[in-house]
């Protein structure tokens, strides 16, 4: 297993999901949807079932919980709430929508401690009530070879607590502007860009400041990694929203229908040099403006070598077998 690339994952299986309207303002991924909010919240759990499904056909470790069904239409993004990280760390973050701060929960959390070997659980999310927000690895992409957290600036990712997060998990933090055409800050940075082991994915002409560009699309490549720069275009087909996991066939970037669509042809074939590519089609989840690297909470953490520990997971109370 690649230190970048996890080969399991928690993800939240939704419930009443929905376009939340407060994130509409700053999310310009995100669009309404013109069906009935039953029949959306209906298509978003068939979406879900049929991408748990094919990622663990392609031998990733899915936990899988279902949420509780409270006023949390973006419960599926569980990225943004926690974090892992190698040496058994875990991070649990403020969030700037009120609403999304129930999404936290304390199974999630105790699974991760009874599966894995857990060292601490570092929790900034008391912070909210000072207006402090760093939305998780939304807000951070991480670059675990190097030991370095990618952040585009929004008031989503307050720059003090950034580097409170990084002393305390061993990062150094790279801060950068990045807006679309019209001038609008990106408002996570995981829609911008996605590192793997061998390859990167960047939005790299929606920084605006050039020096800063050449240096981050430097630092990007220094483990050797060939970095891919996409368009505009791309972005916003949610091109740069992926993540690479670690499977036994190898290595594979998961990534929506959406996604690979708006690769071009020697786009996907520099990525297949490294990852194979596994489309996941999640057309209604896509409307609340993530996409599929937002629904994978990847765990870098090492698995508890227990006689008791079935290869089809036990889960606590709350959680889906």
């Amino acid at each position: 297993m690649s230190v970048q690339s996890p080969s399991a994952v928690v993800m939240i299986r939704p419930d009443r999901f929905r376009p939340n309207p407060q994130t509409a303002d700053d999310n310009v991924f995100q669009s309404a949807s013109d069906l009935p909010e039953a029949e959306t919240a209906n298509r978003a759990q068939q979406e879900f079932d049929a991408a748990v499904a094919r990622l663990r056909a392609a031998g990733i470790t899915v936990h899988e919980f279902q949420d509780s069904g409270a006023d949390t239409p973006d419960a599926v993004f569980p990225n943004n709430w926690f974090s892992t990280h190698s040496g058994g760390h875990v991070a649990l973050y403020p969030m700037y929508a009120e609403n999304r701060r129930a999404e936290r929960r304390w199974d999630v959390i105790e699974l991760l401690k009874a599966r894995y070997r857990v060292q601490e659980v570092a929790d900034f999310s008391g912070l909210e009530p000072d207006g402090l927000f760093l939305e998780g690895t939304g807000a951070m992409v991480i670059d675990h070879i190097s030991r370095v957290a990618y952040v585009a600036r929004s008031h989503r990712a307050d720059p003090i607590l950034l580097e409170r997060v990084c002393t305390r998990l061993g990062y150094e933090p790279i801060v950068f502007d990045a807006r679309d055409a019209s001038g609008t800050p990106v408002y996570h940075t995981n829609v911008l860009m996605a590192v793997g082991t061998d390859i990167a994915l960047i939005g790299a002409g929606m920084i605006p400041d050039a020096p800063r560009r050449a240096e981050i699309l430097d630092r990007l490549a220094e483990p050797g990694r060939d970095v891919i720069t996409l368009s505009e275009t791309q972005i916003r087909a949610f091109a740069g929203n992926a993540i690479e996991l670690s499977t036994p066939e190898g290595p594979v970037l998961a990534l929506s229908d959406t996604a690979l669509a708006a690769l071009s042809p020697d786009q996907i074939a520099r990525i297949e040099a490294s990852a194979r590519l596994l489309p996941l089609t999640i057309p209604t989840l896509e409307r609340a403006g993530g996409s599929v690297r937002c629904m994978l909470a990847g765990i870098h953490l090492a698995p508890r070598l227990t006689k008791d520990i079935r290869t089809d997971h036990t889960l606590p109370e709350g959680a889906l077998a």
